[in-house]
């Protein structure tokens, strides 16, 4: 799996806190762009980081900014690089992200 300039490779990292995502350009060796939930402003008080499905919450709206900064560089098309997870949960929701910002993974 590799991503050109009209398609990067957008490749996703999830710890156990945090959730991590970067579109790559392979043939260059450039990354285009990249964002993490700690850079993302989505409820940032502990209250909302208490509760299940907050993390989630969090991938989703990652994969938005993500796919917003990949609009801007006139990408409309993705290779999506789960990096070894599973496709669920994070990074599902870093994809249906970039699905509702109108990124075609």
């Amino acid at each position: 799996m590799s991503g050109t300039a009209e398609r990067p490779r957008v490749s996703v990292f999830k710890s156990s806190k945090h959730t991590y995502a970067q579109a790559i350009d392979d043939k260059k060796h450039l990354t285009l762009a990249s964002v993490s939930d700690e850079s993302v402003k989505v409820g940032k008080t502990s209250e909302a980081r208490e509760g299940a499905g907050n993390k989630e919450k969090h991938a989703f709206a990652l994969g938005q900014v993500l796919g917003a900064k990949l609009k801007e560089l006139g990408v409309s098309t993705v290779v999506f690089d789960r990096g070894g997870f599973q496709y669920h949960g994070r990074v599902q929701a870093v994809a249906d992200g970039l699905r509702q910002v109108g990124i075609t993974v």
